[in-house]
C-alpha cells in the first residue's frame, strides 16, 4: 500500500513536470511573450475571449508569470472589459492551483513546506478572520501570487472563503495591470501620456499596501 502511495505521488510530480516541459518545447511558451499573444488574440475575433481565458487558467495553475496575460488583456480588449476578462481569469486560475494543490500534491507538498514560516502565522491568522486573510494577500499586485495559491492549499481555509476573497482581492491589481496595458498601449502611438503616469502611480500605491495590513502579521 505504501509503494503504491509513493508510486501515485511521483507520477503526479512527474505528470506536472512533463506538463510544464510541454509547455516550454512547444509553441505554448509564447504565451509568455505580450507581442504574440497579443497578435494571436486580436486575429481570433469572437475566440478571443475563450482562448484568453483558457490560457490566462493555464498559465496560473503551471505556477507561471501572469503579469504579462493581465497587461495583454488591457492591450486587447480595453479598459473595461480587460479587468472582467483577467478577474475571472485569475480567479479561476487561483481556484485551479489550489484545488491541484490540496486534492493531488498535498502529501508532497506537506513534506517539503508544512513548517514553512509563513504557513505558522497564516493559520494564527485563520483562526481570527480567514477571508482578510486571502483579502489582504491579495490585494497587493507585487505580492507572490502562485505561491499564495500553493502555500493556501496547505492550510485549513475554506475552498468558498478562499474564491470569494481571492475574486475581490485581484481586482485593484488586475485594475492597475489592465490600465498600464491599455495606457501604455495608447502612449506608444504617440498620445497623451498622462494616464500611463496615473496608472504607474496607482500600481505603486497599490505595491506598497501591505503596510496597511501590518497587525495581521503580529
Amino acid at each position: 500500500m505504501r509503494l503504491k502511495k509513493q508510486f501515485r505521488k511521483n507520477f503526479q510530480i512527474l505528470l506536472l513536470l512533463g506538463v510544464i516541459f510541454l509547455f516550454f518545447a512547444t509553441p505554448l511558451r509564447n504565451l509568455l511573450n505580450q507581442e504574440i499573444l497579443s497578435s494571436w488574440l486580436q486575429r481570433l475575433g469572437i475566440w478571443a475571449v475563450p482562448l484568453f481565458i483558457f490560457t490566462y487558467v493555464l498559465v496560473t495553475v503551471l505556477g507561471l508569470p501572469i503579469t504579462i496575460h493581465t497587461l495583454t488583456g488591457g492591450v486587447v480588449f480595453g479598459l473595461g472589459w480587460g479587468i472582467v476578462w483577467s478577474t475571472l481569469a485569475a480567479t479561476l486560475g487561483a481556484v485551479g492551483a489550489f484545488c491541484l494543490t490540496r486534492y493531488l500534491f498535498l502529501d508532497w507538498a506537506m513534506a517539503k513546506f508544512g513548517q514553512h514560516k509563513l504557513l505558522r502565522k497564516w493559520h494564527q491568522a485563520l483562526d481570527r478572520n480567514p477571508f482578510f486573510l486571502v483579502l489582504s494577500l491579495r490585494f497587493a499586485p507585487i505580492a507572490p501570487f502562485n505561491m499564495i495559491n500553493f502555500l493556501l492549499a496547505l492550510t485549513p481555509i475554506d475552498l468558498k472563503i478562499y474564491t470569494l476573497a481571492t475574486l475581490i482581492g485581484v481586482i485593484p491589481g488586475t485594475i492597475a495591470y489592465t490600465w498600464l496595458g491599455t495606457s501604455g498601449k495608447t502612449a506608444l502611438q504617440g498620445s497623451d501620456a498622462s494616464s500611463f503616469i496615473l496608472a504607474s502611480v496607482f500600481l505603486v500605491l497599490l505595491s506598497v499596501s501591505p503596510l496597511l495590513f501590518k497587525r495581521l502579521w503580529k
